[in-house]
């Protein structure tokens, strides 16, 4: 592997803390020490699991040829180029072609009949125990994911919500934004106050599951975190694209 040599200024205790560490066998250098509590600061917060919610009658809209392979393919490589381990894909009824597309691949598709993507989350109360990715099955992200769980890491709110500009926003849901904080969100109202739109990917702590109640995400989850300041905005800045 190569290394990059730099300079940088630490402070004296925390210094001395880092050579106490050395041992002469795992860690046999200060630098070694430094690599090797860094990169264990940063995968600790590090988020590994995402949820694709996806309504059953939408199913096709993953099989869709986008980029030279489905759309499915296309965001498993998405999230597993941001650290995504294990993917979750909760729908109804999950045909035979679906099924095969994701043979050997990191996706565990979870049945689930329900009358809404807040209902539909609720499938994985028992199996998520992090922070995890939550995203729209019928859409396709490309952004740096990792630059958004930095956020929502520390800025420490109970959910983060990808978010980007469009001119006909009356199609999706609205935030206003009083600094990084969303403090209204409607989902496709008529009287529209902001162009500022949902990108339909969000980050959630795990204590998320104790606020669900009723159908929606939009409708319901959203404007209940924005009211009790729980919910922050991050600009995407990349490709999007809705397939449903």
């Amino acid at each position: 592997m190569i290394k990059n040599k730099i300079a940088i200024s630490i402070d004296r205790s925390v210094l001395r803390m880092v050579d106490s560490k050395i041992d002469g066998s795992m860690l046999r250098s200060r630098s070694q020490a430094i690599e090797y509590f860094l990169r264990k600061g940063i995968e600790g917060d590090s988020i590994t699991t995402a949820v694709l919610l996806l309504k059953g009658t939408q199913q096709d809209a993953l099989l869709q040829t986008f980029k030279g392979k489905t759309l499915v393919k296309n965001q498993i490589e998405f999230l597993s180029s941001n650290g995504i381990k294990k993917i979750y894909l909760v729908t109804q009824n999950p045909g035979r072609e679906l099924r095969e597309e994701l043979i050997d691949t990191n996706v565990e598709i979870i049945e689930k009949e329900a009358r809404g993507n807040a209902s539909a989350l609720l499938a994985l109360k028992e199996k998520v125990k992090g922070n995890f990715v939550v995203m729209s099955g019928d859409t396709y992200n490309n952004f740096d994911l990792i630059k958004m769980a930095v956020k929502h890491g520390s800025l420490n709110k109970l959910a983060t919500m990808g978010l980007m500009t469009r001119e006909k926003a009356s199609d999706y849901g609205t935030a206003i934004l009083d600094g990084d904080l969303i403090i209204d969100f409607r989902e496709k109202t008529k009287t529209l106050s902001s162009h500022i739109v949902n990108a339909g990917i969000y980050i959630f702590k795990p204590e998320i599951f104790e606020l669900i109640s009723g159908n929606s995400l939009e409708k319901d989850l959203f404007p209940k975190l924005a009211k009790i300041k729980e919910l922050v905005g991050f600009f995407t800045y990349g490709e999007y694209e809705h397939f449903g």
